[in-house]
């Protein structure tokens, strides 16, 4: 690292880290997130509330300033997210010390002696079928009830769904006049194609993608009755694209026509949940309704349903190729005979 570089990492520290980060591939939501985490430090660090007289950079703090911050995180905030700002923080200074901007890590001991940890499978929010029912009721927009609808009936991911083009979609009655789909919808109607290759920042039918799609294999899931309406009603009002990708859901509001981001999907379902009581600042994942929460609903109910974890696992695109080879040679049919057999009804 050179001389110059060095002196801008320790001149404006965050921003350095932020670009770097960006660099990496983490996405918008990622470093925006990192971001306030550190805005959050640095202005605990300025302001004096590590009861220290003079203010202090980010380059001066102790493992004592440190420990000070993560126990006023620890008013209000679940242990989970304690931890999890906890290890923002531990990774820039980590990152910075190795670059050289910074002599040392003061996170280092704090995080060995936390007691507070990130939970990567919580036990989520409990939450009924009728209840979910009641939730979608409230829900009008056609965008907004095609988006939380599809989540729920396919347990996609927020990125995957941002990434569905139109030609992912292949409905037996489409109101779409110009809808051509993939060939590997060919002769499979009422469908829905989950490819695996999207990666942030790689080019997909002619447009740069934002997210990344996390699946081990591309994913055929079938589309029941209830998704089918739904979709239609979007597709009826949808705006014209912006991309010649022809996302399948776009903006109806300040970004009209432009792929849904997943930051705008997140939104989404946050102020939804709040409208319902499911979401509340620094709840964490144990408690708060998020784009994920209905994968973890699809997940358990439909597990619960139908006692097969193999077709569940193949929905959720967790298992590769010849796992699902292992199946028999009509899988395509049986994971839709399966799915519409018990797949929950959701009234909308």
């Amino acid at each position: 690292m050179s001389t110059t570089e060095t002196d801008d990492a320790a001149e404006r520290p965050v921003a350095y880290f932020l670009q770097d980060i960006a660099y990496q591939g983490k996405s918008e939501r990622t470093q925006a997130a990192y971001e306030r985490v550190l805005r959050e430090f640095e202005a605990f660090l300025q302001t004096g509330a590590n009861r220290s007289e003079t203010p202090l950079t980010l380059s001066e703090a102790t493992h004592r300033d440190c420990m000070a911050y993560v126990h006023t995180l620890r008013d209000g905030a679940a242990d989970s997210t304690v931890a999890t700002y906890a290890s923002y923080l531990h990774r820039f200074y980590a990152y910075m010390t190795q670059v050289g901007a910074f002599d040392s890590n003061p996170m280092s001991l704090v995080v060995e002696e936390m007691g507070e940890t990130i939970e990567t499978d919580p036990a989520r929010r409990d939450i009924s079928i009728p209840e979910m029912r009641s939730f979608l009721r409230r829900i009008e927009h056609p965008l907004d009830r095609a988006v939380v609808v599809t989540l729920l009936k396919t347990g996609i991911r927020a990125g995957e769904l941002c990434n569905l083009d139109q030609r992912d979609l292949h409905l037996s009655d489409d109101p779409r006049e110009d809808a051509t789909v993939r060939p590997q919808l060919d002769g499979r109607p009422d469908s829905l194609y989950v490819a695996a290759d999207p990666k942030r920042g790689a080019t997909i039918n002619g447009e740069q993608r934002q997210a990344s799609n996390k699946r081990q294999r591309d994913t055929v899931i079938p589309v029941d009755e209830e998704l089918t309406t739904v979709l239609r009603d979007w597709l009826s009002i949808r705006p014209d694209p912006v991309s010649n990708a022809k996302p399948l859901f776009m903006g109806t509001r300040d970004s009209w026509g432009q792929r849904l981001s997943t930051d705008m999907v997140h939104h989404l379902v946050e102020t939804r949940a709040r409208e319902q009581d499911w979401y509340h600042d620094g709840a964490g994942a144990a408690n708060n309704v998020t784009p994920h929460y209905f994968r973890h609903f699809f997940t358990t109910h439909l597990r619960d349903r139908t006692g097969d974890r193999g077709i569940v696992k193949y929905l959720r695109g967790d298992v590769a190729q010849d796992i699902i080879d292992t199946y028999t040679h009509d899988w395509g049919d049986r994971v839709r005979q399966v799915y519409e057999r018990h797949i929950y009804r959701l009234d909308v």
